[in-house]
């Protein structure tokens, strides 16, 4: 499944037969996303959309977050989740308006046409130049030794998280969450209750997944060790490429997720079940002929980290 939803990327990725710099949007209907970006937007976003509550929409930090995406991403993440506290409401053609506006505010030109929302699966973004600034090239360098191990790193982040997307296979995360019974509450605190109680529905999924997604890179992180003492092979061929597929499918998840679908959500459950079985069985499972792998037995536990 992920070689098929690398391939669906690819694929994606050749049939965008324009980019945002060939004139996608008109002047009118920028001028129309300014306005309603200014009664609707502006104060998550600030008035010059240079970010305040939420991010910018303008500038380096904005375009890396989208330069890979089709332009409907964009579109799709206005549409289902914008405003946020009032996701939902913005027409199809008021979407459009407002990316007229942003594409406009980051230096893009118009053309004669309007932006149309079918279109936007067709149009990328042009590449940028790959070298880093100062700034960057000092954080790249500093190095933070890693404090726990793999295994903690899977129980306390990837296992969690992971379940908390594999939900949405059975429970639609739109649906209202139902009031703790009394009898819970005098139980005392639950993190999971409290969590769900903040970060609620769609939100939960969002945040798993870009916590996979980000989290993902530090399995490279040289000196990181498995739980019996082994340093993780993170120059291991296989291993870059099973980190990579996690963090190209957790991303994926997330982008899904911004279409608020239950059942496009569960399908992609598949290929990040997928992703994480490649690397346990190249890495973490025994396979004994008959027997399934024991993930307690300590025969097993020793051999982890270990290509197979």
């Amino acid at each position: 499944m992920i070689a098929a939803l690398l391939a669906v990327v690819s694929a994606v990725t050749q049939a965008q037969t324009r980019t945002v710099q060939d004139g996608v949007f008109s002047d009118p209907q920028a001028a129309r996303g300014q306005s309603l970006y200014a009664q609707r937007c502006a104060s998550c976003h600030g008035a010059a959309l240079n970010g305040a509550q939420g991010p910018p929409l303008t500038g380096a930090t904005f375009f890396s977050f989208w330069e890979l995406e089709p332009l409907s991403a964009l579109l799709t993440k206005i549409e289902k989740t914008m405003p946020a506290d009032a996701p939902g409401q913005l027409t199809t053609q008021q979407v459009s308006d407002l990316v007229a506006h942003i594409l406009k505010s980051n230096g893009f030109r118009a053309g004669p046409g309007e932006l149309v929302a079918a279109d936007a699966a067709r149009i990328g973004w042009p590449p940028r130049p790959t070298t880093p600034s100062p700034a960057t090239s000092a954080t790249v360098s500093r190095a933070f030794p890693p404090v726990g191990n793999v295994a903690q790193l899977m129980r306390g982040i990837f296992f969690t998280n992971s379940n908390l997307i594999f939900t949405v296979q059975t429970h639609d995360p739109a649906e209202p969450v139902p009031p703790r019974k009394a009898d819970a509450q005098a139980n005392g605190f639950s993190w999971v209750d409290w969590g769900a109680g903040i970060y609620g529905g769609w939100q939960l999924i969002d945040n798993a997944a870009v916590a996979i997604a980000d989290v993902s890179p530090l399995l490279l992180t040289p000196g990181l060790r498995c739980e019996n003492g082994r340093e993780a092979p993170v120059n291991d061929a296989d291993w870059i490429k099973f980190t990579q597929q996690m963090i190209a499918v957790s991303k994926q998840v997330y982008r899904i997720s911004q279409t608020r679908n239950q059942e496009a959500v569960s399908d992609a459950t598949g290929d990040l079940a997928d992703a994480c079985a490649a690397c346990h069985q190249v890495y973490r499972d025994v396979r004994i002929p008959g027997r399934a792998p024991d993930p307690n037995d300590p025969s097993n536990k020793a051999s982890r980290c270990m290509h197979r």
